[in-house]
């Protein structure tokens, strides 16, 4: 995709270029040509120097850094009882003075001067596009190898055995094969400007507060003393939250009224209950499960506000004070696994030795139930996979098509893709080539190791069908919305029906057909932020090939350490590593994988009706297709997104109420108020407000760990009980006894 000779990005008449130096671009020329997306135009330069040094020695070493520390760190907190991750825009900002700091003190000389070897430790001023590939690096060691979930789950819950060798092939393939989806439709979620990924915005918005000199105008903060000014606020406001009034996370105020009442609990709990009225006063819990809120466009967080209001305050309660389901034996709101009296299962007892269902155990335990919201999940989860598919084909078929036809046109190129144009773009068999040799390894693991991953070859081809099929659809709806819809529940009905009875199968199957998909999103995200910072397309695939493959490595390592080396870890009993992700992870594994969907939602289950929402969510799409068709001039009617609105719960449980109130609030805040009262204001802080909170945050964890979490110094008094609703889960069926329960006569 070279550009025309005489034809520069704005359309203007010049020489043929003959310098990539020719090709920089100012913002001052009139009228400049800039994104159709306004959030973009507002937010992403125009420019590009090309004659950035990229791939300095600088770059390499705080980039490996980067990516090595945040690995360890993110995987030595996933196992804590309050999950911290440290986010990629912590070392984004930390690099920064270091980086400056080796610009100016490294020998500047140059070694083997005239030869094809020549190079130099220290080519300049530390430049921003070196800084994005060190925040590259930093991207894929913070964010989790789900496929940790895989071995944590064999080794420590089912106590089965896995290799280091076999573990370490699954999770490096699980986390490369995504490169094969993304270079295959990255002409679909890269190039096009419609495709915009908000959360990206973040992240060009605190590169340019750090690189481009800024004249502070009278009266007005500059960006990066803004930035100071809320990343100290943030650090020094989280020691209250995160260790002297934990109570914060979720002021349950309404428990505090009615201490007594199993009713008023339930409602008003904003961890264990419906949270009404309930609000969070720490950025952890606004942010943790669906990310910045600020990132979000206004249309996304109110679809997610409608759909978390339908579920969590109508469907649900209404299910619940039903009976539906014997609903009221079991707590509102948990993702534990019950007998039919109200007690937790044994899972363990319908185990045998060949790691399969023991089918003679499992008739005399009885079947499993689910609390309410735990089985709504699934429903919904079932209704969100399919509006995603009739969302995309309705809304985007054809602009998907006409994508087809017309890539690689110029004439359909926005100014971000024009500027890119001049530079070497990474060959598709580069991909297709990174995608082979991985399915091949996977199924050769797959067959070679069957005692350990149970997974058939016809298993892996299958999941890589479902991650093709659907890394597009769901795709378009993260770049457009910053929420991706889930497709976990999809590839664990689909293999629990074809191969019921085999939990590893189960989790193989998830991991190759859901996160290999994720991956691709991720990977594709990050070619959009090369994208608008014009870094060289192959200096980004190489970017994010080898800090992949390096924290993949750093966090099966890490994990491998922790679950040798910590006593009963992942168990209640275990002070601080109780696991909460991977318990889910578990219970997960059994209601799909070792009992099977058949068993509980199919013929034989006690929950076959939750099926029908499969139906419900493919209908919903066409409602509002044939409205907006109906209505075209009420533009509203469009911005109703159908598997956002839907799949708004789906991240519930771990995630809960309290998450959720906060979360919407502070995106109205942003996203509505701010945004149409005070666009200026909004434009020069929103994203760098989101990227300072997080850093502060997650530097205050980070000291708080290491100077009183590893001592053991703790805080006991009330405003450290996080929820302070003891009867929340409790359940209401008449004569159910549960320990520090009222019993129901």
């Amino acid at each position: 995709m070279e550009p025309q000779s005489g034809d520069n990005n704005l359309g203007l008449t010049l020489p043929l270029i003959n310098s990539r130096q020719d090709r920089i671009l100012e913002d001052e020329l009139s009228p400049p040509e800039n994104s159709p997306v306004e959030q973009v135009a507002l937010t992403v330069p125009i420019s590009d120097n090309p004659s950035l040094p990229v791939l300095t020695f600088r770059m390499w070493v705080l980039g490996l850094i980067s990516c090595i520390f945040l690995a360890f760190i993110n995987q030595f907190f996933w196992y804590r009882t309050e999950p911290l991750m440290v986010s990629a825009i912590s070392a984004q900002i930390a690099v920064v003075p270091l980086g400056k700091l080796m610009a100016a003190k490294i020998t500047n000389r140059v070694f083997f001067k005239g030869s094809k070897c020549e190079f130099t430790l220290n080519p300049g001023p530390f430049n921003v596009k070196e800084h994005v590939l060190i925040t590259i690096f930093a991207n894929s060691g913070a964010g989790t190898v789900y496929a940790i979930h895989v071995v944590t789950v064999v080794k420590v819950y089912y106590r089965h055995e896995i290799s280091f060798f076999v573990s370490f092939i699954v999770v490096v393939t699980t986390q490369v094969l995504g490169f094969g989806w993304a270079g295959i439709y990255r002409r679909y979620l890269v190039e096009p400007a419609a495709m915009w990924w908000p959360s990206n915005l973040i992240q060009v918005s605190i590169f340019r507060a750090l690189h481009e000199e800024e004249v502070r105008q009278r009266g007005r903060l500059s960006r990066i003393e803004f930035f100071i000014i809320a990343l100290t606020c943030s650090f020094t406001y989280y020691i209250f939250p995160g260790y002297l009034f934990k109570m914060l996370t979720s002021l349950s105020w309404v428990c505090w009224i009615f201490p007594k009442s199993v009713l008023a609990q339930q409602l008003g709990s904003g961890l264990y209950g419906l949270g009404l009225g309930t609000l969070g006063f720490d950025w952890s819990s606004v942010s943790s499960y669906l990310g910045s809120p600020l990132a979000s466009p206004w249309f996304a967080t109110a679809n997610v506000a409608v759909g978390f209001f339908l579920v969590m305050y109508v469907l649900t309660p209404i299910t619940y004070w039903s009976n539906v389901y014997n609903s009221k034996t079991f707590p509102l709101f948990s993702d534990d696994l019950f007998k039919a009296n109200g007690s937790e299962y044994n899972i363990s007892s319908i185990v045998d030795s060949d790691f399969h269902l023991n089918i003679t155990s499992y008739d005399e335990e009885g079947p499993i139930y689910l609390s309410t919201f735990f089985a709504m999940s699934y429903g919904v989860g079932f209704a969100a996979v399919a509006a995603t598919v009739m969302h995309v084909w309705l809304f985007h078929g054809r602009e998907i098509w006409e994508q087809t036809r017309a890539s690689g046109k110029e004439g359909r190129w926005d100014i971000h893709t024009k500027l890119m144009s001049g530079y070497k773009q990474v060959p598709g068999w580069w991909f297709w080539v990174i995608l082979v040799v991985n399915v091949a390894i996977v199924i050769f693991t797959c067959e070679y190791y069957n005692e350990q991953l149970q997974l058939p070859w016809w298993g892996v081809i299958l999941a890589c069908v479902i991650a093709f099929v659907f890394t597009l659809p769901i795709g378009v709806i993260a770049a457009v919305t910053n929420q991706c819809p889930s497709l976990d529940i999809l590839t664990e009905y689909i293999i629990g029906y074809l191969y019921p009875g085999y939990p590893v199968a189960n989790m193989c199957f998830k991991v190759y057909g859901y996160i290999s998909m994720c991956q691709a999103i991720r990977f594709i995200q990050d070619l959009k932020l090369g994208h608008y910072m014009k870094v060289p397309p192959r200096n980004m695939f190489m970017a994010q090939i080898v800090g992949t493959l390096i924290a993949a490595i750093i966090y099966l390592c890490t994990a491998w350490w922790l679950m040798e080396t910590i006593p009963d870890i992942c168990q209640s009993t275990t002070s601080g590593w109780t696991c909460p992700t991977d318990t889910v992870f578990y219970d997960s594994t059994v209601v799909w994988g070792l009992i099977g969907p058949r068993r509980i939602f199919g013929s034989e289950g006690f929950y076959s009706a939750i099926n029908w929402f499969f139906l419900g969510g493919a209908v919903g799409p066409i409602i509002v297709w044939l409205a907006h068709k109906a209505y075209p001039e009420k533009k509203w009617i469009r911005l109703i997104n159908m598997p956002i609105l839907i799949g708004a719960t789906g991240r519930m449980p771990p995630a809960t109420a309290v998450n959720y109130t906060t979360w919407i609030l502070v995106g109205f805040l942003s996203g509505f108020v701010v945004y149409r009262y005070r666009p200026e204001l909004w434009k020069r802080y929103n994203y760098v407000l989101s990227g300072a909170l997080d850093v502060g945050l997650a530097l205050m964890a980070v000291l708080m760990y290491f100077c009183m979490g590893m001592e053991g110094i703790s805080l006991d008094w009330w405003g450290n009980d996080l929820d302070g609703c003891p009867y929340a889960t409790c359940p209401t069926a008449k004569g159910v006894e549960v320990d520090g329960c009222p019993v129901v006569y």
